[in-house]
């Protein structure tokens, strides 16, 4: 006859139980690989940000002349701690965001979310980088020196759209659909990470708006490839596990 299992006994095998279901869990998630290795998720061209985007204000134009006194009045009033975090964001990746969506969210923890931001951020790049190349408006501190103090080393790249607020934004979108609950706060990180790039004259305003508007086409592309709904599940799959094991 097997004797009832005293209290700490059971408080143990619901613990292991717990455990071993967790273990599992993250087992299966991991035997299922990310379909995007080899394949790109947006569709090539796409989104057109030329054809999407308004042109950036003309040079010597009364609207070049108020975007660059708006960016000159953010400039000057920046803080040295607005200064210091803005230098820190010169690059960053999806996990620059762990202050917005938990401690939790770090690297060595997420690996398939790793490879999965890590491509989404190659294919924004791609696409904001043609942009630039078209419009080619040169930096605020290209036409005021005066501007080049703040942010360190100089981008050799164009000024129009701003790749930080385009990337910070499909970063922060594709977030808030994991983290439906720290949405407000995600939205707003990446909002701030762009507009840093104004307060250390990396960007105009305008950069910005048009970084934000073209994310929301991308993220748009993104959300209709069967590719990246496939890795977005197995995603969310290892977030999960990682959430029900912190």
């Amino acid at each position: 006859m097997n004797p009832a299992m005293n209290p700490i006994s059971k408080r143990f095998s619901s613990l292991a139980w717990r455990r071993l279901a967790v273990l599992l869990f993250l087992l299966s998630t991991a035997a299922a690989p990310l379909l995007a290795a080899g394949q790109k998720y947006l569709p090539a061209g796409q989104p057109d940000a030329v054809a999407l985007l308004a042109p950036p204000p003309l040079p010597g134009s009364a609207e070049q002349a108020a975007d660059m006194a708006s960016t000159l009045t953010v400039y000057k009033a920046r803080t040295p701690d607005q200064e210091a975090i803005a230098r820190s964001e010169r690059k960053f990746t999806v996990f620059a965001f762990a202050p917005a969506v938990g401690p939790f969210f770090q690297p060595d923890r997420l690996p398939k979310a790793k490879a999965f931001f890590k491509q989404v951020q190659e294919e924004t790049d791609a696409v904001t980088d043609t942009a630039k190349n078209y419009w080619k408006r040169p930096r605020p501190y290209m036409l005021d020196p005066s501007l080049a103090a703040a942010g360190g080393e100089m981008e050799k790249s164009f000024s129009y759209p701003s790749g930080h607020s385009t990337r910070a934004t499909v970063l922060a979108l594709l977030l808030a659909d994991l983290f439906p609950n720290r949405q407000s706060d995600i939205l707003a990180f990446g909002r701030n990470l762009g507009w840093r790039r104004v307060e250390i004259a990396r960007h105009y305003p305008t950069d910005i708006y048009a970084g934000r508007v073209l994310a929301q086409a991308i993220v748009r592309e993104l959300k209709a490839s069967p590719a990246f709904q496939h890795d977005f599940e197995e995603v969310k799959a290892e977030v999960a596990g990682v959430q029900s094991s912190h």
